[in-house]
């Protein structure tokens, strides 16, 4: 008998330890997840109807801006732990320019919980005749990463302050990568090896006092670098590109 209660002690201790260390873990990841870069104020975009761009929320979350008669589409991962409304800016700027563009809400602001956030996209704006997929940082990762399962379906893709670690360098896709000579937050040696995973003709541009969080508007990101350009000129710079690439 008292065997059999030593027994049963030994199971509840382990229970109670292994329930406190579960307990714990799941208290890390929930703080963890909770603490995140919230988009700025003034980062929800709007357009009067004479602006001709529609912009709307699906009910997934996604944020939508819509020109008239566009033809060009491009859909955008958020970087890790940044919320997606903080590229409103970007997309808006993008939009001016005729592209429509889909910024995707990711589970948590972490694009790696759902790299095929992209499925069923595109089949809801059949009009549309070239599609681009592109993120920031964390968010740019998997979107090459979506991109390399996928790629006879899209034109090409973007990296902001980002590498691919997937190989597409024979996919012939047009890659434009963009980071800030700032930027203190991408691994510069990750990037400088993660090169080879494009194509040989892939273009890149720096942008002179550029950081890594100016690609959105969401302040300013721990361990980056200090920028010495405004946040609104990083942002046009890098639609300014964006669309040259895709129009080219």
């Amino acid at each position: 008998m008292k065997r059999k209660n030593k027994i049963k002690r030994k199971i509840l201790i382990a229970s109670a330890v292994l329930a406190a260390l579960i307990a714990v873990v799941v208290g890390v990841c929930a703080i963890y997840l909770s603490d995140y870069y919230h988009a700025a104020d003034g980062s929800i975009v709007a357009f009067e109807p004479a602006d001709g761009i529609s912009s709307y929320e699906l009910d997934n979350g996604n944020v939508v801006f819509e020109p008239n008669d566009a033809r060009i589409g491009f859909i955008f991962y958020p970087g890790g732990k940044v919320e997606h409304n903080a590229y409103q800016q970007l997309m808006a700027e993008l939009a001016r320019q005729g592209i429509l563009c889909v910024l995707v809400k990711m589970p948590f602001n972490l694009a790696v919980l759902d790299v095929d956030a992209a499925d069923g996209i595109k089949e809801s704006f059949p009009h549309i005749e070239e599609w681009y997929m592109g993120g920031h940082s964390l968010g740019g990762s998997m979107a090459a990463s979506y991109l390399s399962d996928n790629i006879d379906e899209y034109e090409g893709l973007v990296l902001l302050g980002s590498y691919s670690t997937a190989d597409i360098s024979e996919s012939g896709l047009k890659v434009l990568s963009v980071y800030g000579s700032e930027d203190k937050v991408m691994n510069r040696e990750k990037y400088d090896e993660c090169k080879k995973n494009l194509p040989s003709d892939f273009d890149e541009v720096v942008i002179d006092g550029g950081c890594h969080a100016y690609f959105g508007t969401y302040g300013a990101q721990d361990g980056d670098g200090i920028p010495t350009v405004s946040n609104e000129a990083q942002i046009y710079s890098t639609a300014l590109n964006i669309m040259l690439m895709m129009y080219s």
